[in-house]
């Protein structure tokens, strides 16, 4: 079967959904629903939190899952389009059109609920949503034009080591060296942090309009967009290798697993684990882990196939199948609802806003770092209402 051009592509298997993919996927959006929204951000416990600056926490492993999962699900997405007969460009038109309205949606929810000017003189372009908009369509462009296998894990490796140069010895405008004049990936004196503040002095310049998330420097920022793209890159890959529909798929992933936690934590010591400047490092240890749950997944749900001889394992599956299928209507509609509590106002009582007021009904007597995350496993269950609704009724939305 070819694309336009002539170029060959992959002849597209049978499709049939590969169940671990779903699973894992909602697994990880319930979990950022659970970290985003706790009752007391002044009581969480300590893996709920991400790490500081250096460091791990589950928190931490959330982000980069979804966007291995999102990299994963596009040569998958793109095979079921290519078996139709769709071109390149039907193809790129697929995903910019996606791209355009996943980056709407953030406009939407970045000033959702007030919608006034001096909340879009405070909008913050940077983001998850913006993050995954930039990934997606970079990568999924990439695939489609560039679909020669090798060129994936090249340029993916390209990325990793070009971003820790430029982060390590590439001299910061005014403040000098990295490890001579200031210490090395300091917070807000690097080369990412540099470069963020410039835009954002320009975009209130010009637009006026935009904000960093930490004032001086941006987890989501755009050089640190660059290895976070190699995040999704690895996910490609793995897609690429799970359309196979390989029996050694598992044995495979564990493996590949192993050999990128190794990896990440060999780099660590020269550029440190760290989730706010998406490092090298850190895409390979999350990354790690990712394709650790996944060939766990894989095996029992794909493999094993469990879910359809116990009771016990489709219980345990069907939630996740439920929010993976619908991930992007959790994440907008937990924005949306956690905003909307925080709008209005409490119906009584002393509390400020409609979510303190509800969050008193858990911290009986105190808050507690138990009664903050009561909330937020019940409020991602409310999440989980609509999601039920959209699976019952089999539908998928999609952009």
């Amino acid at each position: 079967m070819t694309i336009d051009e002539g170029v060959a592509v992959p002849q597209a298997v049978p499709h049939r959904r590969i169940v671990s993919v779903d699973a894992l996927r909602g697994l990880t959006v319930a979990v950022m629903i659970v970290v985003n929204d706790p009752g007391d951000w002044a009581h969480v416990y300590a893996p709920l939190l991400h790490a500081a600056w250096n460091g791990f926490t589950l928190a931490d492993f959330v982000f980069p899952t979804f966007l291995f999962l999102v990299g994963c699900s596009i040569p998958l997405a793109l095979d079921r389009r290519v078996a139709r007969g769709d071109s390149r460009s039907m193809l790129s038109w697929h995903i910019a059109r996606r791209a355009g309205i996943l980056f709407a949606l953030e406009i939407l929810l970045g000033l959702y609920p007030h919608f006034t000017l001096h909340h879009l003189a405070h909008f913050r372009f940077y983001g998850v949503l913006t993050r995954i908009v930039i990934c997606y369509l970079t990568v999924g462009l990439l695939v489609v034009w560039v679909p020669r296998p090798k060129a994936m894990p090249l340029l993916g490796a390209f990325l990793l080591v070009g971003y820790w140069v430029l982060m390590r010895y590439v001299p910061v405008p005014g403040l000098g060296t990295p490890g001579t004049s200031f210490p090395l990936f300091d917070p807000e004196r690097n080369l990412a942090a540099w470069m963020d503040r410039g835009i954002t002095d320009w975009s209130q310049a010009w637009l006026h309009t935009g904000r960093l998330y930490e004032g001086r420097w941006d987890p989501e920022g755009l050089l640190s967009t660059l290895p976070a793209l190699a995040t999704t890159i690895l996910g490609v890959i793995t897609g690429r290798f799970l359309r196979r529909g390989s029996a050694s798929a598992p044995s495979a992933l564990a493996v590949s697993g192993l050999i990128a936690l190794a990896a990440g934590a060999c780099w660590a010591p020269f550029f440190p684990i760290n989730k706010s400047l998406w490092s090298s490092s850190y895409v390979l240890w999350s990354a790690g882990w990712g394709l650790l749950l996944l060939a766990f997944f894989h095996q029992i749900f794909d493999g094993a196939r469990l879910h359809e001889k116990s009771r016990l394992a489709a219980g345990l599956l069907r939630p996740m199948q439920i929010f993976g299928t619908n991930a992007l209507v959790a994440y907008m509609f937990s924005g949306f609802l956690i905003e909307t509590f925080i709008a209005l106002p409490a119906p009584s009582g002393p509390s400020d806003s409609l979510l303190s007021w509800i969050y008193a009904f858990f911290a009986v007597p105190v808050s507690t770092k138990a009664t903050s995350l009561a909330f937020a496993l019940v409020f991602a269950a409310a999440c989980f209402v609509p999601e039920w609704m959209l699976w019952r009724r089999r539908m998928i939305v999609k952009l």
